[in-house]
C-alpha cells in the first residue's frame, strides 16, 4: 500500500461544521458534534473528513474571516476538543482535512490591526495598501466577490486596502516573504496536531498584479448576472507568481509525510481546464510539485446531459499531466445541492457517476440522503453574499442548512433553535429513516461506496470511454484484468444497453434501482435515470 493511497483512492466527505451536529444546544454545530457522528461516516464508508473553517472569527463570512489561524473558535469548542477529534477520527480509520484560508484574514486579526496603525508599521506590507487614484477613488477597478470595489479606504492612514471579498476580509500580501513564512508556520501548527491535509481556499487569487492594472471588461457579461462578472479577472487571479508559492506550500506539508501516509493539499480553483491542471505543478523534471488534488468542479457547472458529461470527462482525462490523480465533486457549501440542480431521480444517477469515475470523489454532507436547497425567507438570511446582492439567487444559505439525522425535534441536529431553518421534509428525509429503507438514497450511497472499495477496477482502475448513444453515458474501468462497465441513462425514455458493451455472463453489480441485481438477460433495458455497474459472472 502506498502512502498516497488514502487520498488517491479514498473518498472525502465535507462537513460544514455549523450545520453538522450541535452538542450543546446553542443551535450551532461544533467539534464535539462531529465526534458524535463519526460512526455515520464510518458506516457510509468514506475515508477522510474535510472540515470547513473552525478558527476564531467575527463570523462576517461565517469563519472565512479568521482572527487567529492557530486556535479554535469557542462556538465550535477548544483545542483540546479538536485534539480529541483527531485521535478519535484516526482510531476509526478516518483522515482529517482542515480548511486553510491563505488569501485574507479578518480585519480584527492582530496582523491587520497592526498594519492599519501607521504606514510605517512593521506589518504594513503584510497587506495590500495603495494610494488613492488621482480622483481620490480606489486604486483600480478591481471588484469584490461579494459586491462593490475590492478596495476600502482607511481614513487614519489615507490609503486603500485590498479585499477580494468583504471589507472585513483584507487580503494578505503574498509577495512579502514574512507573510509566506508566517502562513507556512500555520500549516505546521496543525500538521503537528495530526491533521492529514488541507483544502486551500481560493488558491488562485493569493497573488495580485504588481502593477495593479485595471481588469478588462468581460465581453460575455450579460445584464442580470452577478455584477462581479462585468470584468475579467486578468490581474488578480491565476498569475504566474502563484505557482512557486504552491510549490512552497507543498514542500511544507511534505515535511510531515512518511512512508505510511502522505499529507495532502486540495486546491479550490474555479478555473478553465487548461489552467486548472497547471496546479498539479508538473516541473521540468516531470515531478508533480503542486497541490495533489486541484478541485475539479466541472460536474457542478456543466449541463446535465450525457453527451456533455462524456465530453468533459474525456477532455479532463486528456488534460491531466502524467501521474496526476483526478478528482470529482458534485457539490459544496458554495453551490446549490445536486438534488436541487438535477432532481431527486437524477441525483441517484449522479451518485453512481461520482463514485465510479476515475479519481477521488468528494461528498458534501447531506447529499447522501438527498438533501435539497432550503428557501430562506429574507428576514432569516445569514449569508453576506445574499445580503449584499439580494434577489439574485447568489445566497449560499439554502445549501448550508442543518443535517437531517432523525425525526426527533430539529431533526436531531440540536436541542435548541437551529441557526438556519430545516428543510420541510426532515421528518421523513433523514439518516435514521433511510437506514431502514433499502431503496433510499443513503442505502444507494452505502452500496456504491462498498462496491467501490471492494473492486480495484473502480477505485484505482483505468478509464475508457465507450460509445452508447446520445442519451446514455458508458465507460469501462479496468485493473489487473478486471473490467467493469458503467452505463448511465440520462434520457427520459428507456434505453437498451448495447450487447457489444457487455462482458460474457454479465452480472449487475450495482444499480440505482435496488430491485435490479444479479444475472441479466439480453437485451438489458435501462429505465429513465437508471444506472448500472456491470461485471462478469465468471470466476
Amino acid at each position: 500500500m502506498s502512502a498516497d493511497d488514502w487520498w488517491k483512492y479514498g473518498i472525502v466527505y465535507q462537513v460544514y461544521p455549523r450545520s453538522f451536529q450541535d452538542s450543546n444546544g446553542d443551535g450551532i454545530g461544533d467539534i464535539d458534534g462531529i465526534r458524535a457522528r463519526l460512526d455515520h461516516l464510518v458506516a457510509l464508508g468514506v475515508d477522510a473528513v474535510w472540515i470547513s473553517p473552525i478558527y476564531p472569527s467575527p463570523m462576517a463570512d461565517f469563519g472565512y474571516d479568521i482572527s487567529d489561524f492557530c486556535d479554535i473558535d469557542p462556538r465550535f469548542g477548544t483545542l483540546d476538543d479538536f485534539d480529541a477529534l483527531v485521535r478519535e477520527a484516526h482510531a476509526k480509520g478516518l483522515r482529517l482535512i482542515l480548511d486553510f484560508v491563505p488569501n485574507h484574514t479578518s480585519d480584527r486579526h492582530p496582523w491587520f490591526v497592526h498594519s492599519r496603525r501607521a504606514r510605517t508599521d512593521a506589518r504594513r506590507d503584510w497587506y495590500i495598501w495603495r494610494d488613492p487614484a488621482p480622483d481620490g477613488g480606489p486604486p483600480n477597478n478591481w471588484l469584490g466577490n461579494f459586491g462593490g470595489p475590492a478596495w476600502s479606504f482607511d481614513e487614519a492612514t489615507g490609503q486603500y486596502y485590498a479585499h477580494s471579498f468583504l471589507k472585513e476580509q483584507p487580503d494578505l500580501n503574498w509577495r512579502n516573504p514574512e507573510v509566506r513564512a508566517a502562513m507556512y508556520e500555520v500549516l505546521r501548527f496543525w500538521l503537528r496536531r495530526g491533521v492529514d491535509g488541507f483544502r486551500v481556499d481560493v488558491l488562485s487569487q493569493i497573488v495580485k498584479d504588481a502593477q495593479f492594472r485595471d481588469n478588462p471588461p468581460n465581453p460575455d457579461f450579460v445584464e442580470g448576472q452577478d455584477p462581479f462578472l462585468r470584468l475579467t479577472m486578468l490581474y488578480n487571479t491565476d498569475l504566474p507568481e502563484v505557482q512557486p508559492i504552491v510549490a512552497e506550500m507543498r514542500r511544507v506539508v511534505d515535511e510531515f509525510s512518511d512512508v505510511r501516509s502522505s499529507r495532502v493539499l486540495i486546491g479550490e480553483l474555479y478555473l478553465p481546464l487548461a489552467r486548472l491542471v497547471a496546479y498539479y505543478g508538473l516541473n521540468a523534471r516531470g515531478v508533480l510539485e503542486g497541490v495533489q488534488l486541484p478541485f475539479n468542479f466541472q460536474l457542478i457547472a456543466t449541463e446535465w446531459q450525457a453527451a456533455l458529461i462524456d465530453r468533459l470527462v474525456r477532455d479532463y482525462e486528456a488534460a491531466l499531466p502524467p501521474g496526476a490523480a483526478p478528482n470529482w465533486v458534485l457539490g459544496n457549501h458554495d453551490r446549490s445541492r445536486i438534488a436541487s440542480r438535477v432532481g431527486p431521480r437524477m441525483a441517484r444517477l449522479a451518485a453512481m457517476l461520482l463514485l465510479t469515475l476515475r479519481g477521488t470523489p468528494t461528498l458534501y454532507y447531506g447529499d447522501e440522503i438527498g438533501m435539497t436547497d432550503v428557501p430562506i425567507p429574507a428576514d432569516e438570511v445569514q449569508d453576506p453574499f445574499e445580503k449584499n446582492k439580494p434577489g439574485m439567487g447568489l445566497g449560499r444559505d439554502p445549501e448550508r442548512t442543518p443535517m437531517q439525522w432523525s425525526a426527533a425535534p430539529h431533526a436531531g441536529f440540536t436541542t435548541g433553535s437551529p441557526w438556519l431553518r430545516l428543510a420541510s421534509d426532515w421528518r421523513t428525509c433523514n439518516v435514521e429513516a433511510q437506514s431502514r429503507d433499502a431503496g433510499s438514497m443513503l442505502a444507494l450511497y452505502r452500496r456504491l461506496i462498498a462496491l467501490r472499495r471492494a473492486q480495484p477496477a473502480l477505485h484505482r482502475g483505468s478509464y475508457e470511454a465507450l460509445e452508447a448513444g446520445s442519451e446514455v453515458l458508458a465507460y469501462a474501468r479496468e485493473s489487473d484484468g478486471q473490467r467493469l462497465v458503467v452505463v448511465l441513462n440520462f434520457g427520459g425514455t428507456p434505453a437498451p444497453v448495447q450487447p457489444s458493451l457487455l462482458p460474457r455472463q454479465p452480472v449487475v453489480l450495482a444499480s440505482t434501482d435496488p430491485a435490479r441485481a444479479g444475472s441479466i438477460e439480453e437485451p438489458l433495458m435501462l429505465a429513465p435515470c437508471e444506472g448500472v455497474v456491470i461485471g462478469t459472472g465468471q470466476a
